[in-house]
C-alpha cells in the first residue's frame, strides 16, 4: 500500500510526536495534529496548509478523544493510522513517588492510550480497517529502569492491552504496532521530566540513571526525523510487525531479552508443565 494516508497523532507539539507529523506531511499524506495546547501546532499549518489540522486534545479525557477524532473525520473523511504518541514521565524512587504523582503519570501514559484506542475502533470498524501505532518503550519490553516505574508499568500495560485490541479487531482489518524506542534526541528527558529529590541510598540506581538519561553531554543516540521517516515507511506495508524496537540500544536489549527468556523457559519447561492434572508429578528441580 502506497496510497496517501490520513494520520491522527497525539502529542504532536513536540519530540517524536512533531518529527512523525513532520515526516508524514513531507510524504504527501495528511495529518491530524493533537496537542494540549493547538497554537504549539500552528507551524503545521503555517507550512502545510490544509493537508494539516490542528487540534486540542487531552488525552485523558475519553470526551475530547472523541471530539478529536471525529472532527479529523469530519475535515478529511477518514483516518489511516492512529498514533498514541503523547507521553511523559518523572524520576523519583518508588519509595518515595507520591502515589497523587504515580497515578497522574499513568493517567496520561496508559489511560491516554486507552481513551484514543477505544474512540478510534469505531472509525476504524466503520471504514474497514486501518494501523494503530502504540508508542511504548525499550523499557516497555526489556524493563528495570530505575526512577521511572510508573511510565514503564504504563509502557507494559501498552503491550498487554494492544496485544488483546490486535486480536479483537483484526477481523475488521485493523492493524496494531507497538514502537519500543530507545533514547531519542528529544525533550523527554529534558524540560518535559521532573526530577524530584533523590533520597539517600538511591545514588546508585536512581541517581544514576538519571545522570544517564539527563547529565550525558552526548545526549541520546536516537535521531528522531529518522525514526520518523522509517515508522511511514513501515505505516505503508501490508505485512507490518506487531514490536519495532528502534534504536540501536531498543534493538540488542530486545534481542538479548529474548535470548534469556528462551533458556530460561526451556530450564523451567518440565516444572512448569507438571502443574497439569495429565502430566508427570513431581519432577526435579532444574539443577
Amino acid at each position: 500500500m502506497t496510497q496517501e494516508q490520513v494520520w491522527f497523532i497525539t502529542g504532536s507539539s513536540r519530540g517524536l510526536g512533531r518529527a512523525l507529523a513532520t515526516a508524514a506531511l513531507d510524504a504527501g499524506d495528511r495529518v491530524v495534529a493533537t496537542a494540549r495546547n493547538p497554537e504549539q501546532l500552528d507551524g503545521l499549518v503555517d507550512t502545510y496548509g490544509d493537508r494539516a489540522l490542528a487540534v486540542a486534545l487531552d488525552v485523558t479525557d475519553p470526551a475530547a478523544a472523541r471530539a478529536a477524532l471525529a472532527e479529523g473525520v469530519a475535515r478529511f473523511g477518514r483516518l489511516d493510522v492512529i498514533v498514541n504518541n503523547a507521553g511523559y514521565s518523572n524520576v523519583s524512587p518508588i519509595e518515595s513517588t507520591s502515589d497523587a504523582d504515580f497515578r497522574e503519570q499513568f493517567e496520561t501514559n496508559f489511560w491516554g492510550v486507552y481513551n484514543v484506542s477505544k474512540a478510534a475502533i469505531p472509525v476504524l470498524r466503520a471504514q474497514g480497517g486501518g494501523l494503530v501505532m502504540q508508542f511504548s518503550s525499550t523499557g516497555g519490553r526489556v524493563g528495570g529502569s530505575p526512577g521511572i516505574a510508573s511510565y514503564q508499568a504504563a509502557k507494559f500495560a501498552i503491550d498487554g492491552f494492544s496485544r488483546v485490541l490486535q486480536v479483537e479487531t483484526a477481523p475488521f482489518g485493523v492493524k496494531v504496532l507497538v514502537v519500543e524506542p530507545s533514547g531519542f534526541k528529544t525533550d523527554w528527558a529534558g524540560s518535559s521530566m521532573t526530577v524530584r529529590e533523590i533520597p539517600e541510598g538511591y545514588e546508585q540506581t536512581v541517581g544514576a540513571m538519571n545522570s544517564r538519561m539527563r547529565q550525558h553531554t552526548a545526549g541520546p543516540a536516537g535521531d528522531p526525523a529518522r525514526a520518523a521517516a522509517i515508522l511511514v515507511q513501515v505505516a505503508k506495508r501490508a505485512d507490518i510487525p506487531y514490536h519495532l524496537p528502534l534504536g540501536v540500544n531498543a534493538v540488542e536489549g530486545s534481542i538479548a531479552l529474548d535470548r534469556r527468556l528462551l533458556v530460561e523457559d526451556e530450564k523451567w519447561a518440565a516444572v512448569g508443565r507438571s502443574a497439569d492434572f495429565a502430566e508427570a508429578y513431581p519432577v526435579d528441580l532444574p539443577e
